[in-house]
């Protein structure tokens, strides 16, 4: 079933057509990723369906009664609510039905005698059972940990821009509509809460068209990918690495066929040059022929970021920590850490939301001061900071000043890698800002454009210790695929805070884990291998209890002594798969008791109130029930899969 349908749709913005004909339907099982470079039109497209902003040609066609949400990267809240009330705010008629239940609960335990209160009760209790209402709430909750939010009162005014979207996400999630568009999910979430979603997403019922720069993500939830280039749109049929696979054919393809027009053109051009006496009409025909093949067009390849920028000698003394300490009302962020970075190293920095890991690299760039201990930065030392806030930056400091300008004021030429020296204007080129776009202010940028062009002023300043903070938020996926090629051959240290699971993999080869207590633990090796390491322990953790071992201490295992990743898994015991067997024939039984208890609670009359308050609290006990057998047969099931 086809929820929304485009057909022939334009959207222009003057200096940038977005879209020049696009047509595409969405039908009800579609996951669809939407990729393109930044400024391309992936967030416009999805206001554009969200039905938030006109098109200037073409039409819609929704599905009447299709239900679409629309999560974008800045979510509107009302500063007023608290987290949960935010959340349940947007529930509609499931809402309705719990306040309306909670109303007639409270008037019941005034006038226990009222026959037409337990009437309307009755009512309420079949809607509510009809249509999933008992555990919004719980849901609510559940998803809301999942994202690791655990304050359910606290207001919206007193929190962080990340756990704003996290809830606006949340909410997104709780609403279970026939269409979610999903602008950036994966900002502001740490790696386990990612690989929840990604889950979740995989079992979600509804159609999905979602922007993301995680490529992972990307690859495990869609089924076909969407790509915006300069106004076209381009339609593939499978997930991320199998569009990868096209899209290089395709470019190869055209590659080639361009090759071949063009050695027609030339032999057409060498016959018209030899002075044909235009006597028949077939002469006439092949002159037209040849003046259509000079005015044809082809589309060239998509341009991707040139980065060559300059660099400068790095010494041997680089950045080095002594005994740091951090706290902030009375938490430990960091406690008693000490490490001296060397000139080739790529650090990882993980851990969850709120940890410490800005300030760790704040201290380590000396913008703020550690509590106690020391930080020492080498002579030679040039720190390039791409801070993760930095689009919200350039926009409050520069918002009306125009690109060029901006870029200039860190030189009116530079010397790139090769020697060679190029304008500014030259430069941004290189990272896809065109000649009429280098003289637009910078509010008029998207913010994915804003965190490009602020990417290029800290490379373009040529520092030898690059520190990255959360660098994949809003960049396109084509950016970072060059990005990290860049840092592959970049000749200096690295340090980069990122929750991108493929961009650590890629760049990475030391991970620094924040753990309880402003605790830094060190593990050799990507991402993956950090995994690996992390798996191995827990493995090796009740043996380690009971033997009283000592357990492995990877901060100084070098790479040389690394485990070899292993495969093998954790397997149920007898007695677990007793249990786990002996589970789903349980919850069987309490759902039709469950149903058989609803059914005779319906038939008890109205007026005798007692009978069916009892028959109720049977009924949320077997609720209870139901979950917690249900959620222990998913973590045995997860371990048995």
């Amino acid at each position: 079933m086809s929820l929304i349908t485009l057909q022939s749709v334009k959207k222009d913005f003057g200096i940038k057509e977005i879209l020049k004909d696009a047509s595409f339907g969405l039908d009800a099982t579609d996951k669809v990723g939407l990729i393109g470079t930044n400024g391309s039109g992936k967030s416009t497209l999805l206001k554009i369906i969200a039905g938030l902003e006109p098109i200037d040609g073409g039409q819609i066609l929704v599905n009447s009664g299709a239900k679409i949400v629309y999560l974008p990267q800045q979510p509107d809240l009302d500063e007023n609510h608290a987290v949960l009330e935010q959340l349940l705010a947007d529930s509609g008629e499931k809402m309705a039905l719990v306040h309306e239940y909670e109303e007639i609960s409270d008037q019941l335990a005034r006038y226990p005698e009222d026959n037409q209160l337990m009437s309307r009760l009755c009512v309420v209790i079949q809607r509510m059972d009809a249509i999933g209402a008992w555990e919004l709430e719980t849901n609510a909750k559940i998803i809301l940990a999942k994202l690791g939010i655990m304050d359910f009162d606290a207001k919206i005014s007193t929190l962080s821009g990340g756990d704003r979207k996290r809830i606006a996400l949340a909410t997104a999630l709780l609403s279970e509509p026939d269409l979610l568009l999903m602008d950036e999910p994966t900002n502001h979430l740490d790696a386990n809460s990612v690989e929840w979603l990604q889950s979740y997403l995989n079992r979600y019922r509804g159609a999905l068209l979602l922007i993301t720069h995680d490529r992972y993500f990307l690859d495990r939830v869609t089924d076909r990918i969407f790509e915006i280039d300069r106004g076209d749109i381009y339609i593939y049929s499978g997930n991320y690495s199998y569009y990868l696979e096209k899209k290089a054919q395709a470019e190869e393809a055209a590659i080639s066929s361009q090759r071949k027009f063009q050695g027609v053109l030339r032999r057409e051009l060498e016959w018209l040059k030899r002075g044909p006496k235009a006597r028949s009409t077939k002469q006439k025909a092949r002159i037209e022929r040849i003046r259509d093949m000079q005015a044809k067009e082809f589309k060239q390849p998509q341009g991707k970021v040139d980065i060559s920028t300059p660099s400068r000698r790095i010494g041997k003394k680089v950045i080095e920590l002594k005994h740091i300490s951090k706290a902030y009302n009375g938490r430990n962020l960091i406690k008693d850490f000490t490490y001296e970075f060397n000139p080739e190293d790529r650090i990882g920095i993980i851990g969850g939301n709120g940890v410490g890991k800005s300030t760790l690299m704040d201290m380590i760039a000396g913008r703020v001061q550690p509590d106690t201990g020391s930080v020492e930065i080498g002579a030679t030392i040039h720190i390039g900071y791409f801070d993760q806030h930095s689009e919200e930056l350039l926009t409050a400091l520069n918002a009306n000043q125009r690109v060029i300008d901006y870029i200039k004021e860190e030189g009116e030429y530079v010397k790139i890698a090769d020697g060679k020296q190029i304008t500014a204007s030259q430069m941004l080129e290189r990272f896809l800002f065109p000649g009429n776009q280098q003289y637009v202010p910078i509010h008029k940028l998207s913010g994915g454009e804003k965190r490009r062009l602020f990417l290029l002023r800290v490379l373009m300043s040529a520092p030898n210790v690059l520190i990255l903070d959360e660098p994949t938020n809003d960049l396109d996926v084509q950016t970072l695929a060059v990005l990290e090629e860049y840092l592959e051959d970049f000749n200096g240290c690295i340090i980069v805070v990122s929750h991108d699971r493929y961009f650590l993999d890629r760049t990475v080869d030391t991970i620094f884990a924040f753990e309880e207590q402003g605790n830094i633990r060190r593990y050799p090796g990507n991402y993956s291998v950090y995994l690996d390491y992390k798996k191995a322990e827990e493995e090796k953790q009740p043996a380690n209890i009971n033997t009283k071992e000592k357990p492995i201490n990877y901060q100084t295992q070098t790479t040389e002594t690394q485990p070899k990743q292993t495969t093998n898994k954790k397997r149920l015991s007898t007695w677990e798969r007793r249990e786990f067997e002996q589970l789903e024939d349980r919850i069987a039984k309490l759902e039709a008791e469950k149903a058989e208890t609803e059914k005779a609670m319906v038939n008890v009359p109205a007026e005798n109130y007692t009978q069916v308050q009892k028959l109720y609290e049977q009924v949320e006990k077997l609720k209870q029930a139901i979950d917690m057998a249900t959620e222990r047969w998913l973590e045995l099931a997860e371990i048995e899969s």
